[in-house]
């Protein structure tokens, strides 16, 4: 059974441009430093999960592209490295604290904004939507993943 994510990333760190310009337009979705977060990586999500590619702290954030889970989820590498800013000295190579899956993007897609986004009765309670809500991965419902890629596909 698929299963639907909303993944934020920085453009200035990783942007959908620069996925797609990477190789098979794929990349680690390196440095989540959240349990719950990780949690979702580590036992929620599998391949072929769709993605919504969102750019967060920036100008006018929202979803940016569409995409899917590329691989099985296996150690951050950047936990290990003492000169990465995600190093975390208290994790082991044996019992790695922090995990990754890789991201490819299908598409990009025009900005679907906050404002859009709210404006829809129907996406009220999506996770992203709610108040206080931090986290870099959430998951969505296929009932919002479905009016979601509607919204994406017209403009």
């Amino acid at each position: 059974m698929t299963s639907y994510w909303l993944m934020k990333s920085e453009p200035g760190e990783c942007s959908v441009d620069d996925v797609l310009a990477a190789p098979n337009a794929t990349v680690p979705w390196f440095g989540v430093r959240n349990y719950q977060a990780r949690n979702f990586m580590r036992d929620a999500m599998r391949v072929g999960d769709g993605v919504l590619f969102y750019h967060s702290s920036c100008a006018e954030p929202g979803i940016v592209g569409v995409a899917r889970v590329a691989s099985a989820p296996y150690p951050d590498p950047t936990q290990f490295d003492v000169k990465s800013p995600y190093f975390d000295a208290k994790s082991r190579r044996e019992e790695p604290r922090w995990t990754l899956v890789d991201v490819q993007v299908l598409r990009k897609t025009r900005n679907l904004a906050l404002p859009e986004l709210r404006a829809h009765d129907a996406l009220q309670d999506l996770v992203v939507l709610r108040k206080g809500n931090r986290l870099s991965i959430t998951p969505v419902e296929a009932r919002h993943w479905r009016i979601l890629s509607k919204l994406l596909d017209h403009p």
